[in-house]
């Protein structure tokens, strides 16, 4: 017996942000659209569905308006007051600063001009935004979050009778004598099926789920670490491209990783997941850090939070038993800078310096003679710990620095908070046309019928990256990858 056929135009892998907009931009050419899943429906939606935010350009309150609905201009003008506008020059620079000026220049030109025209055209599809109530460099967060977001669009994408295949892992891509794409065999619950198409997007993420690979490309240690996102993302599309020749691009040895609660669990899936259950635990730019030996190892806040949360747990992973201890004191409770998600975090409270050391089991009086040091190393200045900018107030005479938001940590009672390194995905990637996301052969010619987007496009992100800049790429190159993908199939 021959294994099931099925036949589409456009056939996506994947069905998180970058895969949903992929197949939104394909149904305005084809209604003839496939997309597979390896999780079962309940878990569907990828790492897209544990987040909030699109970061974008904007000019103004007048690029607001459309994703922003039932907003006067009197409700938006304090939204605006801490960050009037990103433009795209401001956005370019952002990106190019957080990644050390190694982003691929042509891809992030795509990904800067296409950013505000992406989120109106989500906007059109039936997508809006609300005003960032989170601690964040953005001013607007998903109506519902990602969750939101993908909720959104699997009731339009089903609407238009997409046909979904869950529980279906992709096992490689079928090529013709030419070296076309033409489809795509994968294993199905009741077995292999080949799933033929005119154009094949590839949007199912990176490689953050397979401990071989993280070990591979990131380094030791990255084996053992924890996801913040979801167990399927093993990097089936990455191997299943370069398996016929598609180029690998971008950073292979860096990846995003950030502050988590120590009970972070290996995984998360959508399932079981809420915002106000998450483990982020992004505090630390308002006091200190410290790891198992009792020592700063980090300046805490050398940029705003948004633009290092995804490098810091880089750093937490290289402390003695992958590690650290966020310290705050009561005046950082009394402004009101806690995150919601903190009230269910794992958390040490001591009424003094010495208690709190002995409850982390530190050295203490090498504990106390750390936050001292530190206190005696505050310079005058005014306190602000404005989300949007920093405030230059900086600690002098110590190693490492604290650039900004230097506070005392005085007053009692005092709070530790125990995080590990918790990883999101891998920057590196494919080669696509930025233009068209279609990918490229080691060979230096376009791979005929093959686009990816999302995470599986490599080059945008190097060592870090600034919050929301994910979603909003895997929105942008779906877009284009969806409409170039269709345009081909119905040549």
């Amino acid at each position: 017996m021959s294994d099931p056929v099925y036949d589409y135009d456009v056939l996506i892998v994947g069905t998180g942000n970058a895969a949903c907009s992929a197949a939104l931009a394909a149904l305005e050419k084809t209604p003839r659209v496939g997309m597979l899943e390896k999780a079962p429906q309940r878990d569907r939606g990828g790492n897209s569905m544990l987040t909030v935010l699109m970061r974008f350009a904007f000019n103004g309150a007048e690029d607001l308006k459309p994703l922003i609905r039932n907003y006067s201009d009197d409700e938006m003008r304090p939204l605006l007051e801490g960050l009037p506008h990103r433009t795209e020059a401001e956005l370019w620079d952002e990106i190019m600063h957080v990644t050390n000026n190694q982003s691929d220049q042509d891809m992030l030109q795509v990904h800067v001009t296409e950013s505000l025209k992406t989120v109106h055209w989500l906007a059109t599809k039936g997508h809006d935004w609300s005003p960032a109530t989170i601690r964040d460099d953005n001013v607007v967060t998903m109506n519902g979050g990602g969750a939101g977001l993908q909720k959104r669009n699997f009731a339009i994408l089903e609407k238009a009778g997409v046909k979904f295949h869950y529980e279906t892992a992709a096992l490689e891509l079928v090529q013709d004598a030419k070296g076309k794409v033409t489809g795509v065999k994968a294993l199905t619950p009741q077995g292999v099926a080949t799933f033929n198409a005119k154009s094949v997007v590839l949007a199912c993420g990176s490689f953050e789920s397979n401990p071989e690979m993280r070990a591979r490309y990131l380094g030791p240690g990255w084996d053992m670490i924890h996801q913040r996102g979801v167990p399927f993302n093993t990097g089936d599309g990455l191997k299943m491209a370069m398996d016929i020749g598609a180029m690998p691009h971008g950073s292979w040895s860096t990846c995003h990783a950030s502050p988590q609660d120590i009970a972070l669990p290996k995984f998360t899936v959508p399932s079981a997941h809420s915002l106000k259950d998450s483990q982020t635990r992004y505090m630390y730019p308002w006091g200190i850090m410290v790891n198992m030996n009792a020592e700063r190892f980090i300046d805490e806040a050398y940029d705003t939070r948004g633009r290092t949360y995804a490098a810091m747990g880089r750093s937490i992973l290289a402390q003695p038993g992958g590690i650290a201890y966020q310290i705050l004191d009561a005046k950082i409770r009394k402004m009101n800078l806690y995150t919601p998600n903190y009230q269910s975090a794992t958390t040490v409270k001591a009424n003094t310096l010495e208690k709190l050391g002995a409850e982390l089991d530190l050295n203490v009086p090498k504990f106390v003679k750390t936050v001292r040091e530190f206190n005696a190393a505050v310079q005058p200045g005014q306190y602000n710990p404005d989300r949007h900018q920093l405030d230059g107030k900086c600690t002098a005479g110590i190693t490492p620095p604290k650039t900004n938001y230097a506070l005392e940590i005085d007053e009692a009672p005092f709070e530790a908070f125990p995080v590990r390194c918790g990883m999101t995905f891998a920057f590196g990637g494919l080669k696509i046309d930025p233009k068209t996301s279609q990918v490229q052969h080691v060979a230096g010619r376009p791979i005929p019928g093959l686009y990816a987007a999302g995470e599986m496009a490599g080059g945008l992100w190097v060592g870090n990256y600034a919050s929301g800049s994910g979603m909003m790429a895997g929105a942008t190159f779906g877009r284009i990858a969806g409409t170039y993908a269709a345009v081909t199939a119905i040549a």
